[in-house]
Protein backbone atom coordinates (compact mmCIF):
# COMPACT_ATOMS: atom_id res chain seq x y z
CA UNK A 1 0.00 0.00 0.00
CA UNK A 2 0.98 3.68 -0.71
CA UNK A 3 2.45 5.65 2.17
CA UNK A 4 -0.24 9.01 2.68
CA UNK A 5 1.98 11.65 3.06
CA UNK A 6 0.74 15.46 4.78
CA UNK A 7 3.29 18.31 4.87
CA UNK A 8 1.87 20.10 8.01
CA UNK A 9 3.18 23.81 8.29
CA UNK A 10 2.90 25.88 11.91
CA UNK A 11 1.58 29.05 10.44
CA UNK A 12 2.26 31.72 12.85
CA UNK A 13 0.95 34.73 12.34
CA UNK A 14 4.97 35.85 12.27
CA UNK A 15 6.24 33.40 9.44
CA UNK A 16 3.35 33.15 7.29
CA UNK A 17 5.13 35.09 4.17
CA UNK A 18 7.58 32.76 3.50
CA UNK A 19 5.27 29.55 3.60
CA UNK A 20 3.01 31.57 1.31
CA UNK A 21 6.25 31.64 -1.12
CA UNK A 22 6.85 27.46 -0.69
CA UNK A 23 3.39 26.45 -0.64
CA UNK A 24 3.12 28.24 -4.09
CA UNK A 25 6.25 26.94 -5.59
CA UNK A 26 5.56 23.59 -3.96
CA UNK A 27 1.70 23.12 -5.66
CA UNK A 28 3.84 24.46 -9.25
CA UNK A 29 4.88 20.30 -9.25
CA UNK A 30 2.69 18.16 -10.24
CA UNK A 31 4.56 15.00 -8.62
CA UNK A 32 3.61 16.91 -4.88
CA UNK A 33 0.14 16.66 -5.71
CA UNK A 34 -0.35 13.87 -3.62
CA UNK A 35 0.95 15.51 -0.41
CA UNK A 36 -2.10 16.77 1.80
CA UNK A 37 -0.78 20.46 3.20
CA UNK A 38 -2.22 21.77 6.19
CA UNK A 39 -2.00 24.94 7.96
CA UNK A 40 -1.88 25.22 11.32
CA UNK A 41 -1.89 28.72 13.85
CA UNK A 42 -1.52 27.36 17.25
CA UNK A 43 0.11 25.08 18.94
CA UNK A 44 -2.78 23.03 20.42
CA UNK A 45 -4.07 22.62 17.50
CA UNK A 46 -0.57 21.50 16.00
CA UNK A 47 -0.47 18.43 18.37
CA UNK A 48 -4.04 18.03 17.83
CA UNK A 49 -3.39 17.79 13.94
CA UNK A 50 -0.37 15.61 14.08
CA UNK A 51 -1.43 13.23 16.32
CA UNK A 52 -4.77 12.60 14.53
CA UNK A 53 -2.93 12.36 11.07
CA UNK A 54 -0.44 9.42 12.81
CA UNK A 55 -2.94 7.78 13.60
CA UNK A 56 -4.49 7.53 10.53
CA UNK A 57 -0.78 6.44 9.52
CA UNK A 58 -0.37 9.68 7.15
CA UNK A 59 4.10 10.04 7.13
CA UNK A 60 4.02 13.38 8.91
CA UNK A 61 6.72 16.08 7.69
CA UNK A 62 6.73 19.04 9.66
CA UNK A 63 7.66 22.40 8.03
CA UNK A 64 8.75 25.53 10.74
CA UNK A 65 9.94 29.07 9.80
CA UNK A 66 11.27 31.34 12.69
CA UNK A 67 13.20 33.63 13.37
CA UNK A 68 15.98 34.44 15.94
CA UNK A 69 13.43 36.33 18.05
CA UNK A 70 11.43 33.12 17.64
CA UNK A 71 14.27 30.27 19.11
CA UNK A 72 12.88 29.81 22.54
CA UNK A 73 9.70 29.17 21.44
CA UNK A 74 10.69 27.19 18.96
CA UNK A 75 12.74 24.49 21.06
CA UNK A 76 10.31 24.38 23.28
CA UNK A 77 7.37 23.27 20.82
CA UNK A 78 10.43 20.79 18.90
CA UNK A 79 11.20 19.51 22.69
CA UNK A 80 7.44 18.70 22.98
CA UNK A 81 6.78 17.02 19.92
CA UNK A 82 9.84 14.84 20.25
CA UNK A 83 8.47 13.93 24.13
CA UNK A 84 4.74 13.17 21.96
CA UNK A 85 5.92 11.80 19.04
CA UNK A 86 9.60 10.41 18.76
CA UNK A 87 11.02 10.28 15.52
CA UNK A 88 7.40 9.33 14.05
CA UNK A 89 7.51 13.09 12.86
CA UNK A 90 10.04 14.58 9.99
CA UNK A 91 10.90 18.37 11.09
CA UNK A 92 11.78 20.52 8.62
CA UNK A 93 13.28 23.53 8.84
CA UNK A 94 14.11 26.88 7.09
CA UNK A 95 13.74 30.25 7.83
CA UNK A 96 16.23 33.38 8.52
CA UNK A 97 17.42 31.98 12.07
CA UNK A 98 17.76 27.90 10.96
CA UNK A 99 19.65 29.09 7.64
CA UNK A 100 21.93 31.43 9.54
CA UNK A 101 22.68 28.93 12.38
CA UNK A 102 21.92 25.75 11.12
CA UNK A 103 24.37 23.86 13.83
CA UNK A 104 22.42 25.57 16.42
CA UNK A 105 19.68 24.73 15.10
CA UNK A 106 19.69 20.84 14.70
CA UNK A 107 20.65 20.62 17.90
CA UNK A 108 17.32 21.57 19.12
CA UNK A 109 15.86 18.38 17.47
CA UNK A 110 15.30 19.38 13.62
CA UNK A 111 15.84 16.83 10.96
CA UNK A 112 17.14 18.56 8.06
CA UNK A 113 17.60 22.66 7.36
CA UNK A 114 16.92 24.29 4.39
CA UNK A 115 19.57 26.98 4.19
CA UNK A 116 18.67 30.09 2.16
CA UNK A 117 16.15 30.18 -0.05
CA UNK A 118 13.41 27.21 0.00
CA UNK A 119 11.16 27.02 -3.28
CA UNK A 120 13.29 24.50 -5.45
CA UNK A 121 15.11 23.08 -2.83
CA UNK A 122 11.61 21.89 -1.04
CA UNK A 123 10.63 20.76 -4.13
CA UNK A 124 13.31 18.18 -4.84
CA UNK A 125 13.66 17.53 -1.07
CA UNK A 126 9.70 16.43 -0.64
CA UNK A 127 10.57 14.35 -3.78
CA UNK A 128 13.46 12.63 -2.41
CA UNK A 129 11.68 11.95 0.94
CA UNK A 130 8.14 10.38 -0.37
CA UNK A 131 9.81 8.42 -3.31
CA UNK A 132 12.81 7.14 -0.97
CA UNK A 133 15.42 8.89 -2.51
CA UNK A 134 18.98 10.36 -0.85
CA UNK A 135 18.25 13.35 0.55
CA UNK A 136 22.02 14.40 0.50
CA UNK A 137 21.88 14.85 -3.51
CA UNK A 138 19.14 17.91 -2.55
CA UNK A 139 21.87 21.03 -2.75
CA UNK A 140 20.61 23.83 -0.34
CA UNK A 141 20.51 21.56 3.09
CA UNK A 142 22.13 20.90 6.59
CA UNK A 143 22.08 18.09 8.51
CA UNK A 144 23.41 15.62 11.09
CA UNK A 145 25.41 12.19 9.39
CA UNK A 146 26.21 9.12 10.80
CA UNK A 147 28.82 10.62 13.19
CA UNK A 148 26.09 13.24 14.75
CA UNK A 149 28.56 16.34 12.42
CA UNK A 150 26.99 18.87 10.94
CA UNK A 151 26.68 18.05 6.91
CA UNK A 152 26.26 20.76 4.23
CA UNK A 153 24.91 19.28 1.17
CA UNK A 154 25.94 22.70 -1.20
CA UNK A 155 25.19 25.69 -2.16
CA UNK A 156 22.23 26.36 -4.47
CA UNK A 157 22.39 28.90 -7.18
CA UNK A 158 19.75 31.92 -6.92
CA UNK A 159 16.58 31.29 -7.99
CA UNK A 160 14.53 33.50 -10.75
CA UNK A 161 11.70 34.52 -8.77
CA UNK A 162 8.94 34.08 -11.57
CA UNK A 163 9.86 30.71 -11.44
CA UNK A 164 7.12 30.29 -9.02
CA UNK A 165 4.00 32.48 -8.03
CA UNK A 166 4.60 34.31 -4.77
CA UNK A 167 1.27 32.98 -2.87
CA UNK A 168 -0.36 29.62 -2.85
CA UNK A 169 -3.67 28.80 -5.35
CA UNK A 170 -4.82 25.50 -4.86
CA UNK A 171 -4.29 25.55 -0.53
CA UNK A 172 -5.49 29.04 -1.07
CA UNK A 173 -3.41 31.86 1.40
CA UNK A 174 -3.23 35.51 0.75
CA UNK A 175 -0.32 38.20 2.07
CA UNK A 176 2.01 40.62 0.79
CA UNK A 177 3.43 39.97 -2.62
CA UNK A 178 7.47 39.79 -3.03
CA UNK A 179 8.82 41.61 -5.71
CA UNK A 180 12.54 41.75 -4.54
CA UNK A 181 15.13 39.54 -3.23
CA UNK A 182 18.55 40.38 -2.57
CA UNK A 183 19.96 44.04 -1.27
CA UNK A 184 23.27 45.20 -2.51
CA UNK A 185 24.15 47.68 0.78
CA UNK A 186 25.24 44.62 3.03
CA UNK A 187 24.46 46.44 6.57
CA UNK A 188 26.24 44.37 9.14
CA UNK A 189 23.21 44.12 11.35
CA UNK A 190 20.73 42.87 8.40
CA UNK A 191 21.03 39.53 7.42
CA UNK A 192 19.11 39.95 4.17
CA UNK A 193 22.23 40.61 1.89
CA UNK A 194 24.00 37.69 3.82
CA UNK A 195 21.31 35.14 3.05
CA UNK A 196 19.60 35.88 -0.43
CA UNK A 197 22.93 38.18 -1.82
CA UNK A 198 23.55 41.32 -2.65
CA UNK A 199 22.35 41.29 -6.74
CA UNK A 200 18.67 42.64 -6.51
CA UNK A 201 16.19 39.98 -8.61
CA UNK A 202 12.82 41.68 -9.11
CA UNK A 203 9.58 39.97 -9.76
CA UNK A 204 8.38 40.99 -13.56
CA UNK A 205 5.29 42.75 -13.37
CA UNK A 206 3.27 40.33 -15.06
CA UNK A 207 4.10 37.54 -12.90
CA UNK A 208 3.19 40.07 -9.96
CA UNK A 209 -0.12 41.26 -11.96
CA UNK A 210 -1.29 37.55 -12.42
CA UNK A 211 -0.90 37.34 -8.57
CA UNK A 212 -2.84 40.74 -7.99
CA UNK A 213 -5.61 39.53 -10.31
CA UNK A 214 -5.64 36.24 -8.10
CA UNK A 215 -5.95 37.89 -5.10
CA UNK A 216 -9.31 40.13 -6.98
CA UNK A 217 -11.13 37.12 -7.31
CA UNK A 218 -11.46 36.72 -4.02
CA UNK A 219 -12.14 40.77 -2.93
CA UNK A 220 -8.76 40.53 -1.76
CA UNK A 221 -8.31 44.05 -2.99
CA UNK A 222 -6.02 46.06 -0.90
CA UNK A 223 -2.04 45.31 -1.97
CA UNK A 224 0.91 45.55 -0.04
CA UNK A 225 4.69 43.95 -0.97
CA UNK A 226 7.89 42.57 0.50
CA UNK A 227 10.93 43.98 -0.71
CA UNK A 228 13.95 45.05 0.90
CA UNK A 229 13.73 48.75 -0.25
CA UNK A 230 10.42 49.56 -1.62
CA UNK A 231 11.35 52.38 -4.34
CA UNK A 232 14.43 49.80 -5.59
CA UNK A 233 11.91 47.76 -7.94
CA UNK A 234 13.38 47.30 -11.20
CA UNK A 235 16.83 48.85 -10.22
CA UNK A 236 19.34 46.82 -11.53
CA UNK A 237 22.05 47.19 -9.22
CA UNK A 238 19.23 48.11 -6.25
CA UNK A 239 20.95 51.61 -6.18
CA UNK A 240 20.24 53.50 -8.88
CA UNK A 241 16.32 53.86 -9.00
CA UNK A 242 14.37 52.81 -12.35
CA UNK A 243 12.11 55.41 -11.87
CA UNK A 244 9.47 54.42 -15.09
CA UNK A 245 9.44 50.23 -14.24
CA UNK A 246 8.51 51.40 -10.42
CA UNK A 247 5.55 53.83 -11.74
CA UNK A 248 4.71 50.93 -14.13
CA UNK A 249 4.15 48.45 -11.27
CA UNK A 250 2.27 50.84 -9.39
CA UNK A 251 0.12 52.02 -12.37
CA UNK A 252 -0.43 48.66 -13.40
CA UNK A 253 -1.73 47.20 -9.96
CA UNK A 254 -4.14 50.16 -10.04
CA UNK A 255 -5.76 49.41 -12.40
CA UNK A 256 -6.24 45.73 -11.64
CA UNK A 257 -7.76 46.74 -8.50
CA UNK A 258 -9.72 49.60 -9.23
CA UNK A 259 -12.22 51.22 -8.00
CA UNK A 260 -12.19 50.18 -4.67
CA UNK A 261 -8.67 48.47 -3.81
CA UNK A 262 -5.55 50.40 -1.95
CA UNK A 263 -2.03 50.01 -2.57
CA UNK A 264 -0.03 50.55 -0.13
CA UNK A 265 3.89 51.02 -0.60
CA UNK A 266 6.98 52.46 1.24
CA UNK A 267 5.34 51.58 4.20
CA UNK A 268 4.78 48.32 6.53
CA UNK A 269 6.04 45.88 5.84
CA UNK A 270 8.64 47.44 3.69
CA UNK A 271 10.68 50.58 4.79
CA UNK A 272 12.53 52.86 2.27
CA UNK A 273 16.13 54.14 1.99
CA UNK A 274 16.20 58.11 3.05
CA UNK A 275 18.19 58.86 -0.03
CA UNK A 276 15.82 57.19 -2.42
CA UNK A 277 12.95 60.09 -1.28
CA UNK A 278 12.82 62.21 -3.82
CA UNK A 279 10.50 64.52 -5.29
CA UNK A 280 9.54 61.75 -8.31
CA UNK A 281 9.20 58.91 -6.12
CA UNK A 282 7.32 60.86 -3.34
CA UNK A 283 5.05 61.98 -5.85
CA UNK A 284 4.89 58.34 -7.33
CA UNK A 285 3.36 57.82 -3.79
CA UNK A 286 0.48 60.29 -3.57
CA UNK A 287 -0.70 59.05 -7.08
CA UNK A 288 -1.02 55.53 -6.92
CA UNK A 289 -0.44 54.65 -3.09
CA UNK A 290 -3.31 54.70 -0.06
CA UNK A 291 -0.76 54.68 2.50
CA UNK A 292 -0.86 57.83 4.87
CA UNK A 293 2.71 57.62 5.58
CA UNK A 294 6.51 55.97 4.73
CA UNK A 295 8.40 54.24 6.88
CA UNK A 296 12.46 55.93 6.59
CA UNK A 297 15.24 54.23 7.90
CA UNK A 298 17.72 55.96 9.24
CA UNK A 299 19.09 53.71 12.39
CA UNK A 300 21.39 56.21 13.77
CA UNK A 301 21.94 59.70 14.40
CA UNK A 302 25.67 59.67 14.54
CA UNK A 303 27.89 59.27 11.20
CA UNK A 304 30.24 57.47 12.70
CA UNK A 305 27.81 55.06 13.74
CA UNK A 306 26.25 54.89 10.47
CA UNK A 307 30.03 54.32 8.60
CA UNK A 308 30.61 51.56 11.10
CA UNK A 309 27.28 49.80 10.20
CA UNK A 310 28.16 50.23 6.48
CA UNK A 311 24.90 51.86 5.97
CA UNK A 312 26.16 53.82 2.93
CA UNK A 313 23.52 56.96 3.66
CA UNK A 314 24.22 60.03 5.64
CA UNK A 315 22.45 61.94 8.26
CA UNK A 316 21.55 64.28 5.54
CA UNK A 317 20.09 62.23 3.38
CA UNK A 318 17.85 61.00 6.37
CA UNK A 319 17.00 64.91 7.39
CA UNK A 320 15.77 65.75 3.36
CA UNK A 321 13.80 62.38 2.95
CA UNK A 322 11.46 63.91 6.40
CA UNK A 323 11.61 67.19 5.03
CA UNK A 324 10.34 65.72 1.69
CA UNK A 325 7.93 63.80 3.05
CA UNK A 326 6.37 66.01 5.53
CA UNK A 327 6.13 68.73 2.63
CA UNK A 328 4.18 66.48 0.85
CA UNK A 329 1.54 65.87 3.43
CA UNK A 330 2.61 61.98 4.48
CA UNK A 331 3.60 61.36 8.04
CA UNK A 332 7.10 60.34 8.16
CA UNK A 333 8.29 57.62 10.62
CA UNK A 334 11.50 56.83 10.64
CA UNK A 335 13.37 53.68 12.07
CA UNK A 336 16.20 54.14 15.00
CA UNK A 337 18.43 51.31 16.19
CA UNK A 338 19.88 52.02 20.02
CA UNK A 339 22.57 50.47 21.36
CA UNK A 340 24.68 49.56 18.27
CA UNK A 341 28.17 48.30 18.19
CA UNK A 342 30.64 50.42 18.69
CA UNK A 343 28.37 53.28 19.84
CA UNK A 344 29.79 55.77 22.56
CA UNK A 345 27.91 58.15 24.90
CA UNK A 346 28.84 60.97 21.91
CA UNK A 347 26.77 58.94 19.35
CA UNK A 348 23.35 58.49 21.73
CA UNK A 349 23.37 62.24 22.34
CA UNK A 350 23.72 62.66 18.32
CA UNK A 351 21.03 60.35 18.16
CA UNK A 352 19.05 62.33 20.72
CA UNK A 353 19.62 65.59 19.00
CA UNK A 354 18.70 64.28 15.41
CA UNK A 355 15.94 62.68 16.56
CA UNK A 356 14.32 66.00 18.76
CA UNK A 357 15.08 67.83 15.17
CA UNK A 358 13.43 65.30 13.31
CA UNK A 359 10.30 65.85 15.25
CA UNK A 360 10.73 69.15 15.76
CA UNK A 361 9.43 69.18 12.13
CA UNK A 362 6.65 66.49 12.72
CA UNK A 363 8.12 63.03 12.24
CA UNK A 364 7.50 60.03 14.19
CA UNK A 365 10.40 57.56 15.81
CA UNK A 366 10.02 54.05 15.81
CA UNK A 367 12.32 52.87 18.29
CA UNK A 368 14.44 49.26 18.00
CA UNK A 369 16.94 48.29 20.16
CA UNK A 370 20.09 46.47 18.72
CA UNK A 371 19.56 42.50 18.44
CA UNK A 372 23.01 40.15 17.02
CA UNK A 373 21.34 38.12 14.06
CA UNK A 374 23.88 35.08 12.98
CA UNK A 375 24.98 34.99 9.68
CA UNK A 376 26.22 39.28 10.26
CA UNK A 377 29.36 40.96 10.96
CA UNK A 378 27.19 41.93 14.21
CA UNK A 379 26.67 38.54 14.98
CA UNK A 380 28.91 37.99 17.54
CA UNK A 381 29.19 41.74 19.20
CA UNK A 382 28.10 42.36 22.52
CA UNK A 383 24.80 43.59 23.72
CA UNK A 384 24.81 46.52 26.05
CA UNK A 385 22.10 47.23 28.89
CA UNK A 386 21.03 51.09 28.65
CA UNK A 387 21.65 53.25 31.39
CA UNK A 388 18.92 54.84 33.55
CA UNK A 389 19.09 58.39 31.94
CA UNK A 390 18.83 56.56 28.20
CA UNK A 391 15.71 54.97 29.22
CA UNK A 392 14.28 57.81 31.24
CA UNK A 393 14.98 59.81 27.66
CA UNK A 394 13.12 57.38 25.42
CA UNK A 395 9.95 57.14 28.11
CA UNK A 396 9.57 60.96 27.87
CA UNK A 397 9.58 60.81 23.80
CA UNK A 398 6.82 58.10 24.27
CA UNK A 399 4.77 60.07 26.67
CA UNK A 400 5.00 62.86 24.22
CA UNK A 401 3.43 60.58 21.60
CA UNK A 402 6.79 61.51 18.59
CA UNK A 403 7.99 57.68 19.75
CA UNK A 404 6.87 54.37 19.26
CA UNK A 405 8.18 50.47 19.15
CA UNK A 406 8.83 47.41 21.44
CA UNK A 407 12.87 48.25 22.21
CA UNK A 408 12.16 47.30 25.89
CA UNK A 409 11.28 43.78 24.66
CA UNK A 410 13.45 43.85 22.53
CA UNK A 411 16.64 44.79 25.05
CA UNK A 412 15.57 41.59 26.96
CA UNK A 413 15.46 39.63 23.92
CA UNK A 414 18.86 40.72 22.83
CA UNK A 415 20.42 40.19 26.04
CA UNK A 416 19.17 36.38 25.93
CA UNK A 417 20.06 35.92 21.85
CA UNK A 418 23.91 37.44 22.54
CA UNK A 419 24.71 34.97 24.78
CA UNK A 420 22.96 32.06 22.74
CA UNK A 421 25.50 33.22 19.60
CA UNK A 422 28.96 34.06 21.76
CA UNK A 423 28.45 30.58 24.22
CA UNK A 424 26.39 28.55 21.19
CA UNK A 425 24.49 27.51 23.57
CA UNK A 426 20.70 27.43 24.17
CA UNK A 427 19.51 27.90 27.85
CA UNK A 428 16.09 26.18 28.61
CA UNK A 429 12.72 28.08 27.85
Amino acid sequence: MKNKWALVLYYHKDNIFSFNALVGAVESESYLNEIDIYFIRKKEDLIKEIKKLISNNVEVILGLSFFTTQIWDTFELISLLRKKFAEKVMIIAGGSHPTGDPSGTLKMGVDIIVCGEGEQTLIELLKKIIGNGDIKLVKGLALLDNENDIYFTGKRDPIDLNQYPPLPQKNIKFGAIEITRGCPYQCFFCQTSYIFGTTPRHRNIDSICKAIEFMKQYNKNDIRFLTPNAFSYGSIDGKSLNLPKLEELLRRTKEIIEPNGRIYFGSFPSEVRPEHVIPETINLILNYAANDNLVIGAQSGSQKILNACNRGHNTEDVYNAVKLTLKSGLKAYVDFIYGLPNEKDEDIELTFSFMKKLTDMGARIHAHSFMPLPKTPFAKMPVKIFTPNFKKQIDLLNRKGILFGEWKKQEKLAVKISKYLIENKLDPF
